[in-house]
């Protein structure tokens, strides 16, 4: 036996509500409490499920939003799980990309979310220009960056004290006596990256330390096997680091196990400072000193910030926005004295 679906009528008979209040609510339009919970009462009994093809040729939303991000990882993930919590407690749901770091997909990745008709972006750049975005945006919706800025294009952005969190850490090994310090850090097109080899530069310079550019290792984002290569490279060099900085989750796996190879002691061999891995920090034997980022904070001010431009508030737009990275120090640093 087919089972008939239940309409609005239905749920109206069922509360004794009107239709138009009832319409309201399944619009996203606000109703008195007592009304709310009768709707929702009736939703659930009658198994009621709303045709969101249509709402949204009504309304001209989708309650849906669009997220771009280069790769699927933990930094990442954690993001859009904070993101989601909240967007799904006002009815939106969200629509996730990943374009593997590649240029083409990126732009191909954001075209694809647009035509979908979400309701907002947030949008983690590599490649991704005004220009591009101009090309393929022909309506009003709210554009969020997290992680990186656009160039050449005005949106709320969202990102962390990239700069001044790696100096304060490159600082800490500089004060506790450590001249030789090789970083470990990403590809120089991407904004996060160039800003924390900026700060590692900057801190060397207000110390008068002399850089080596022997110790400057540039490797993949999202590759383990990277960061194990350039960890490598330092440790075999014939004048090696007596500190490392690597950040990034990725290459502070690959590191770690590059020094587990080498059966390096930390701290009596070398002095680490991590990014992110606050796992692999707990199996490693002192625990790893690390910069942890704000990433369920970072996820939740995108989301509120979503929600207010999505009720049309434009009140301090562009709004840039920089949360504050915490440098976590354990027992993976050693004083050198001079």
């Amino acid at each position: 036996m087919i089972k008939i679906p239940a309409t609005i009528k239905d749920i109206a008979r069922y509360t004794g509500l009107s239709i138009a209040t009832i319409s309201k609510y399944l619009n996203g339009g606000n109703v008195l409490e007592k009304n709310r919970i009768l709707i929702e009462e009736a939703i659930k009994a009658l198994d009621f499920e709303v045709n969101e093809i249509a709402r949204g040729l009504r309304t001209n939303k989708t309650m849906t939003v669009g997220v771009l991000i280069p790769v699927f990882e933990q930094f990442f993930s954690t993001i859009i799980s904070s993101l989601e919590t909240i967007l799904l407690e006002t009815g939106y749901s969200v629509v996730v990309c990943d374009y593997k770091d590649d240029e083409k997909l990126e732009k191909e990745r954001f075209d694809f979310l647009y035509k979908k008709r979400v309701d907002a972006l947030v949008v983690v750049p590599t490649s991704l220009r005004g220009c591009d975005i101009r090309k393929i945006v022909k309506r009003d919706i709210p554009i969020i960056a997290i992680d990186r800025p656009i160039p050449d294009y005005e949106c709320d952005t969202i990102v962390v004290n990239n700069f001044e969190i790696s100096y304060k850490a490159v600082e800490k090994l500089i004060t506790m006596g450590h001249r030789k310090i090789g970083i470990i850090c990403g590809p120089q097109n991407i904004y996060t990256a160039k800003e924390r080899l900026r700060g590692y530069i900057e801190a060397h310079k207000n110390y008068n330390v002399e850089i080596d550019e022997g110790y400057i290792k540039f490797s993949d984002y999202h590759s383990m096997e990277s960061g194990f290569k350039r960890m490598m490279e330092l440790l075999e060099k014939d004048d090696p680091p007596t500190a490392v900085f690597i950040t990034n989750y990725d290459m502070t796996v690959g590191s770690v196990i590059a020094m587990n190879e080498k059966d390096v002691k930390i701290p009596d061999e070398l002095s680490v400072i991590g990014f992110d891995s606050i796992e692999i920090a707990r199996m490693v034997k002192p625990p790893l000193s690390l910069v942890l980022q704000p990433t369920e904070e970072i996820g939740k001010a995108a989301a509120e910030l979503i929600l207010k431009r999505l009720k049309g508030d434009k009140s301090d737009f562009p709004l840039f926005k920089k949360l504050d990275a915490q440098l976590l120090i354990k027992k993976s640093i050693r004083e050198i004295k001079c």
